[in-house]
This record gives C-alpha cells, sequence and structure tokens, in this order.
C-alpha cells in the first residue's frame, strides 16, 4: 500500500520482525546501552509481538492481543477519549486502586507473602467511575498482563532482560512505570528503548542498506 502512493520509486520490502531486531540495537546504542547478547524485545503497538534477540538471530517466540489498540478502544468506550494523548493525561491523573480490587483488599491483615498492592482482579472493585480512575485501570490491565506474559515467555527462554518499545510507549510514563514494576517482580530486568516507536522503520531502513 505504501508503494503504491510512491509513484514509481523502487520499495523493498522488509520482515517487521527482522527490521525490529536490527532497530533496536542502533536506538540502544543512541541511548548509551549495552544490550545483553540475549534478550526478549517486546514490541507493543497495535497488538504485542515478543522476539528473541541472540546468536544472530531474531526470532518471534510469542505474542498477545493486548496492546495499543486495547488500550485505545477501552479509552473511547469507558473515557470517551478518542486519542492516545488524552488517554495517557488522564491515567497519570487517575487512582486504579479505586477501579482495581487489590490484594490488601482481599487480604486486608496481609501475611500472605504478596505484595498488598499487587492487583488482584482488574475492575474488580469500580469504587469509582471517574474517567482519570478508569484510564488508569486500563493501563494497569494492559501493562499487567503484557509484562506477566513477556516476563513468562523470558523465563522459559532463559533470558534476563526484556526490551520493550512501540508507539503505545511514546509519552506514556504511567504504561511504561506498570511494564517496568510488574516485570522486576517476577526478577526480570526491564528497559523501555528511547524512540521505541521508531524501532521498526530504523531496522527497515538499515536492511535497506
Amino acid at each position: 500500500r505504501v508503494a503504491a502512493v510512491l509513484e514509481g520509486a523502487r520499495v523493498r520490502h522488509v520482515s517487521e520482525f527482522d527490521a525490529w531486531g536490527r532497530g533496536a540495537p542502533m536506538l540502544a546504542k543512541r541511548a548509551g546501552w549495552t544490550l545483553p547478547e540475549r534478550y526478549l524485545l517486546v514490541s507493543l503497538g497495535t497488538g504485542t509481538s515478543m522476539l528473541e534477540i541472540g546468536g544472530g538471530g531474531i526470532q518471534r517466540v510469542g505474542g498477545a492481543s493486548l496492546g495499543g489498540g486495547t488500550l485505545l478502544g477501552l479509552g473511547r468506550l469507558l473515557c470517551g477519549v478518542e486519542t492516545f494523548a488524552e488517554i495517557t493525561a488522564l491515567a497519570a491523573r487517575g487512582e486504579r486502586g479505586r477501579v482495581d480490587l487489590l490484594v490488601r483488599d482481599v487480604y486486608p491483615e496481609g501475611g500472605i507473602g504478596i505484595n498488598p498492592d499487587w492487583t488482584a482482579a482488574s475492575f474488580a472493585k469500580l469504587a469509582s467511575r471517574e474517567p482519570a480512575d478508569l484510564a488508569h485501570a486500563i493501563m494497569g490491565l494492559l501493562g499487567e498482563n503484557i509484562a506477566i506474559a513477556c516476563a513468562a515467555v523470558a523465563h522459559a527462554r532463559g533470558l534476563e532482560t526484556l526490551v520493550f518499545g512501540g508507539s503505545a510507549l511514546e509519552s506514556n510514563p504511567t504504561l511504561q512505570e506498570i511494564l517496568r514494576l510488574t516485570t522486576e517482580a517476577f526478577s526480570r530486568e526491564a528497559r523501555v528503548l528511547p524512540e521505541g516507536a521508531f524501532c521498526g522503520a530504523v531496522g527497515a531502513a538499515l536492511s535497506s542498506g
């Protein structure tokens, strides 16, 4: 479809996942990072893809239907917003503990070895229906479940580091923090690529060279 509007310009098609695998090291280098030899690269776009990077290879090893499309769809449905900027701004002002049932709500006496601030059930409390609180709860639903799934895949494949990128994370510190905290709760390191929304584009440009 892109080629059709470029009026005869030569277009080279590049695998999306190969492009991501090539783009991540370049963005990491620009940020001054040193990536490990093997890591899980998470593409958080409309949905989510998990790529194992290592040994000179790039392999898709998992994915989830949760992603930026979920975030925007639920934001439209529950919060009346139309853009990522709107739901991100709302979430930054909200408190999902008023919407989600937390472990401390179920076990106020504690003593069960689980962080009391962890989510026991998303949207199960609904003590608030304020758009900001709902937006924060949507971020929690998305971030926690993606991070848990990614951490499980990383554990199964012996990977210690998860690198997150994608348009859903741009200017979205709330979702970034939820991903980081949840990933670290499962004893894995989480990093968010600066300018990670352009990871695939950067990799495609490198591939065309």
